[in-house]
């Protein structure tokens, strides 16, 4: 399909660095857009790469206390005793270490991913996509998981006050988007679905199948816990068997969706079995379920994602391609300058082609139930939590 695409992309992203060795290198997003740039997806007709703005002070403050965008501010600056006090709000820890400018390029980030909601909102492109969006474990007073500012919140924040009575929330990272729902945990506006590893193996330990909303919105927070091993055909069964029912009941009037890769099973800081096919599918399906559900409009952010020369790039440009209507081959050699960009910029050899070489099929979760299987278990466990809210039967 013909679509417009609105990318919220400036190279001052890669600032939002926590240094060397830390998983979340900026490289990754770099070697996406290079990629993407590589074959050709940004000089797409209807395709726009806009550099954005920094979210302002009071755009952070909907989603964060004052006193927390205070302390990032005063951590990045390096002022003396800073860091102490930056300890409160989870910052200058392993995961979040303060760097200089952190306030200025979290706050980029955020303002990214603004700019792509309102491009949609507006109508000035039917898709938004901001690849170095997607930070969604930031809570409303602390820094958590590698993330500062709440980018997808404060968008959907933006949203709700531009007049969108509901917006539907989707998270494909394997870690839960804690932060996210915990935004909306009580909004019945806002619809969070999050698939994601079992809590009991993985960070954060949040998202259970009974973590279903707030007394105001009970079923509008969905939580698939899916075990440890989960590959391609059981990850693809639980996403139909819960995404879209919910969505088509919940009629949004925005998708927003963020995409971490870090499901792959390549990826070093979790334990499903993804491949670069499966992803690409699902970046399919949520691109058929904005058009049959939310008029087209869809805002679309990156995420997690680990691996940065074999996954992060390649699915990552399947996702902008696919949003900008024009959908890469997965059978396609990888364009040489990229790969010799690539082997520049990591020392490593490039993947050549846009596939794992998988071809994933999955049986349709209303085909049967398995009492068996620890994934049918837990697909059955989420529709039986939420489903009835929305007017659903919880059974296949």
């Amino acid at each position: 399909m013909t679509c417009t695409l609105h990318v919220a992309w400036d190279g001052r992203l890669a600032g939002y660095d926590f240094g060397a060795g830390h998983p979340m290198a900026p490289a990754r997003v770099e070697l996406t857009m290079e990629l993407a740039r590589a074959f050709g997806v940004l000089s797409q007709a209807g395709v726009a790469v806009v550099c954005p703005a920094p979210a302002s002070m009071l755009e952070l403050a909907t989603v964060h206390l004052q006193r927390y965008i205070d302390a990032v501010q005063r951590a990045g600056s390096l002022i003396p005793g800073a860091a102490e006090l930056a300890a409160v709000f989870g910052l200058g820890t392993a995961d979040n270490p303060v760097f200089t400018g952190m306030h200025e390029a979290s706050a980029l980030v955020a303002g990214a991913t603004l700019a792509a909601a309102r491009a949609v909102w507006t109508g000035s492109a039917q898709h938004g996509a901001s690849i170095a969006g997607g930070l969604h474990h930031a809570m409303r007073a602390s820094a958590s998981g590698f993330c500062v500012y709440n980018d997808p919140a404060i968008a959907i924040n933006w949203l709700l006050r531009a007049g969108a009575s509901r917006v539907a929330y989707v998270d494909l990272d394997v870690h839960h988007g804690d932060g996210v729902q915990a935004a909306f945990y009580d909004d019945p506006r806002v619809l969070t679905i999050s698939l994601h590893e079992d809590p009991a193996t993985l960070w954060p330990g949040t998202g259970w199948p009974s973590e279903t909303g707030g007394p105001e919105a009970p079923g509008f927070a969905v939580n698939v816990a899916l075990p440890t091993g989960t590959g391609d055909a059981g990850w693809l069964r639980a996403f139909d068997a819960v995404v879209p029912p919910l969505l088509r009941a919940f009629q949004p009037e925005v998708l927003v969706s963020q995409h971490g890769c870090d499901t792959h099973r390549l990826d070093p800081l979790a334990d499903l079995r993804l491949t670069i096919d499966a992803q690409r599918l699902a970046h399919a399906a949520i691109h058929r379920l904005a058009h049959e559900v939310a008029g087209g409009r869809w805002l679309l952010m990156g995420g997690g994602g680990y691996e940065m020369l074999h996954v992060v790039p390649r699915t990552w440009t399947h996702l902008l391609a696919e949003a900008a209507g024009c959908p890469i081959d997965p059978g396609v050699r990888i364009p040489a300058s990229w790969r010799d960009y690539a082997l520049r910029r990591t020392g490593q050899e490039a993947p050549e082609s846009m596939t794992d070489g998988s071809e994933p099929a999955f049986a349709r979760f209303e085909s049967g139930y398995n009492p068996g299987d620890a994934v049918d278990r837990a697909i059955l466990a989420t529709r039986s939590a939420v489903f009835p809210e929305h007017g659903l039967l919880p059974e296949p």
